[in-house]
């Protein structure tokens, strides 16, 4: 038997990739410095799993940005705009087509960024030119695999396939993508003549997309894609997560694999049943531990459900966690702050490779005083205080039997709210979020060291959304935002501030390049002590005669971007938090607020990926969102945002929403997400995104009038917002403050042309 791993957490237990990047791009560090700490990473990466138990490491997960982009790099899918005068793959190209530019080379537009399946995890989506070829360019990842033999280590490469690959990007030209399919097996061909040379055992290739629901085009050319091609002496394990794949057993069985990996977490998957239709001369790779969660294993009821298992398969049985642990934070022992009965509920990356040591140990030995010990916690926290509030239950079960709605339809609102608010065609305004500056996170620190009072710190931050309605008022924008320079993180900051959740110190997981995210943990039931918004947004409309939103995070969003219970369902989760927004929705109205803004950004993700079982989610989705949203006067507007999501298949969902304003991005796929809009005749008013905030490139005014113009074409101009794509949080003052310029400049200028 073996203990292995999909995949280890890339940024490091301090962010160490994150700052090295950032410095780069800056110009703070040169290229070999940004190289030497991606080796020092990954050394100390494989000898922390191997020291923790793991008998097979994962190698070639490391990633600059992000792995799928990564192995576009392999593959030599790169967009014309983005190669340089020498045609070949360097570290500088992988950046312009993240970015859109980099330290060396000319800036263009960035690739689309999406959604990693369901997860908070974003990739650069593969673009397939007209008669795009495939060829071995850029070599780290296989600079990853020497590095990792060199320095002693049980090395099992890891590479996303073939089908997956194709499947996850998109064709410019709108040809099949299957038709790609033979030029790319060549490729990939060279990849295992190449692992064979280097003496690789065994190669975890990922087909994720096995998760979905494939056409049977899709799931022939598994039996096409891997009867072709020639392994050699290198054994395929192919791995799947995220869902439950039990229904395509007979298709994978009859391939030419040496072992299959299962996540038996998200799919509720029948191990035993499983373990006995594999070939027996297969490893089964047993994703028991959750890749995706804090919460410590009860490693003594996975003991008693794997025993039987080993029994029959023996050394054929490998443990794993469900999926890579880039969705996990680095290592639990950082955490000093904790209490130590909170503490002693969770496990993060490196515990969950011990864990994976602690169950070998036990299976092997028939020894299970160690892992009853171990689970001790997990039986304790069923019966904490800390976790059930039966006033909150009540509320929620109380709630179910009413209805929720607006109580006039969109087309009275609308017109309640223009004659209220009066505002131009084609207004404009922002996300919510402007730059997070270097003053503000000393501020931030100061406070929570204890250098500078509470009185101190909200007098700063005051000033610092004194500065961003001038700004804006400068500008010239129609409806504003304070700015939101006290959150520290658009779900942490109302995490905080709500009874039933708990925070760590140092974990952080990767949202997307050097993007990192610290998830607020859920521990319990979660209720509102207090007003959480209001001060700021009634401070912030002080200071102006112009509306200004108040910004608040939606439910589903609180929910898919934190760390969840496992002990109720998702559903009850989020009716919980969404009675909480309730309350602060009512006391911004109270308090003169007239335009709040809920952020949904993760109600796509939040979808399992069968879409046979959507429609009960998005019931639920939809009625949490309307239960915080319905109960407010007409000539309340109520917008909502979501970014970087597919929308056509779900749009008769955010429709139901009944959002009197929706704000989406859309500049990166150049205004074609708003023909789901379009197509289904979206009645409620839109703000499309008409730049990309995660580049650096300031938009010109021309750029800007042709996405509107593309969006007028789709869409009736008066129903039209005006806004960038998402929050300007991680952007700097000057960038935004010229953008935003040019953004307004080019509403004026087609209010002129279409008045």
């Amino acid at each position: 038997m073996l203990t292995h791993n999909l995949g280890f957490p890339r940024i490091g237990p301090k962010r160490e990739l994150k700052r090295a990047l950032e410095a780069y791009w800056q110009g703070s560090i040169n290229q070999q410095q940004l190289l030497q700490t991606g080796r020092e990473l990954r050394q100390k990466q494989w000898l922390l799993q191997a020291n923790a138990g793991i008998d097979l490491l994962p190698v070639g997960d490391f990633a600059w940005y992000d792995h799928v982009l990564a192995t576009s790099m392999l593959l030599d899918v790169i967009p014309a705009r983005h190669r340089n005068d020498s045609d070949t793959a360097d570290l500088d190209t992988q950046f312009r087509i993240a970015r859109g530019r980099a330290p060396r080379g000319k800036p263009a537009a960035a690739s689309d960024m999406t959604k990693w399946f369901n997860t908070n995890y974003h990739y650069i989506v593969p673009e397939f030119a007209e008669n795009q070829t495939f060829r071995l360019a850029d070599m780290f990842w296989f600079e990853q695999i020497t590095e990792a033999q060199q320095a002693g280590f049980n090395a099992k490469p890891v590479l996303l396939g073939p089908l997956s690959y194709l499947y996850l990007g998109k064709s410019i030209c709108n040809q099949d993508k299957l038709n790609l399919l033979p030029q790319l097996l060549q490729a990939y061909q060279q990849i295992l003549d190449k692992l064979n040379s280097l003496g690789i055992s065994w190669l975890q290739i990922d087909e994720p997309v096995l998760a979905l629901e494939l056409t049977d085009s899709w799931l022939q050319a598994y039996t096409t894609a891997y009867q072709q091609l020639d392994k050699g002496r290198v054994k395929l394990l192919l791995a799947t997560y995220f869902a439950d794949i039990s229904d395509t057993i007979p298709l994978l069985t009859a391939l030419p694999l040496d072992g299959l990996h299962v996540d038996f977490v998200a799919g509720n998957s029948d191990i035993a049943l499983i373990s006995q239709a594999l070939p027996e001369g297969w490893v089964l790779s047993a994703g028991i531990i959750n890749g995706r969660n804090i919460w410590r294993s009860d490693l003594a009821t996975l003991y008693r459900q794997l025993q039987p298992v080993y029994q029959q398969r023996g050394d054929k049985l490998w443990l794993a966690p469900s999926c890579s642990l880039l969705h996990s934070p680095v290592d639990l022992e950082l955490e000093t702050a904790l209490d130590p009965e909170a503490r002693s509920w969770f496990a993060f990356a490196k515990q969950k490779c011990q864990e994976l040591a602690l169950l070998k140990q036990a299976l092997q030995t028939n020894v299970t005083t160690a892992l009853a010990h171990y689970s001790q916690p997990v039986a304790a926290r069923q019966q904490s205080a800390r976790v059930h509030n039966p006033a909150v239950q009540q509320a929620v079960a109380d709630i179910a039997k009413q209805p929720a709605g607006r109580k006039s339809p969109f087309a009275l609102r609308q017109q309640a709210q223009r004659q209220h608010f009066k505002l131009p065609l084609l207004p404009s305004t922002t996300i919510g979020s402007f730059p997070q500056t270097a003053d503000i996170r000393r501020s931030r620190l100061a406070v929570k060291t204890g250098k500078i009072d509470t009185e101190q710190y909200q007098q700063q931050i005051r000033q610092h959304i004194q500065l961003a309605i001038a700004e804006q008022e400068h500008i010239g924008l129609d409806v504003l935002v304070h700015g939101e320079a006290e959150r520290n993180d658009m779900v942490e900051y109302f995490g905080e501030l709500l009874n039933g959740f708990v925070f760590s110190q140092a974990g952080w997981v990767q949202s997307y390049g050097s993007r990192c995210v610290k998830p607020p943990i859920i521990i319990g039931d979660i209720s509102r002590p207090e007003p959480m918004t209001v001060a700021w947004s009634c401070y912030a409309q002080s200071l102006t005669t112009k509306p200004v939103k108040g910004m608040l995070t939606g439910p589903v969003t609180i929910l898919g971007w934190s760390f969840p219970r496992e002990d109720i369902s998702r559903q009850d989760i989020a009716c919980q938090i969404s009675l909480a927004l309730r309350a602060e929705i009512q006391d911004l109205e109270a308090a003169g607020i007239e335009i709040i803004q809920i952020d949904e950004p993760a109600l796509r993700e939040g979808l399992p990926l069968r879409q046979s079982q959507w429609q009960p989610y998005l019931d639920w989705a939809v009625a949490t969102f309307k239960l915080c949203s319905s109960d407010v006067r007409d000539t309340t507007q109520i917008h909502t945002h979501m970014c970087y999501s597919e929308f056509n298949d779900i749009i008769t969902a955010i429709a139901a929403l009944d959002a009197d304003v929706i704000t989406i991005e859309t500049s990166r796929s150049d205004m074609a997400l708003l023909t789901a809009f379009e197509d289904f005749a979206y009645p409620n008013e839109i703000g499309p995104g008409v730049y990309d905030i995660h580049s650096p490139n300031v938009p010109t005014v021309s750029w800007i009038k042709q996405l509107i113009q593309r969006a007028a074409a789709k869409i009736p101009a008066d129903r039209l917002w005006v806004n960038p794509d998402c929050g300007l949080k991680t952007r700097g003052w000057p960038e935004t403050r010229s953008a935003l310029t040019n953004m307004v400049k080019a509403c004026k200028e087609l209010r002129s042309e279409l008045l």
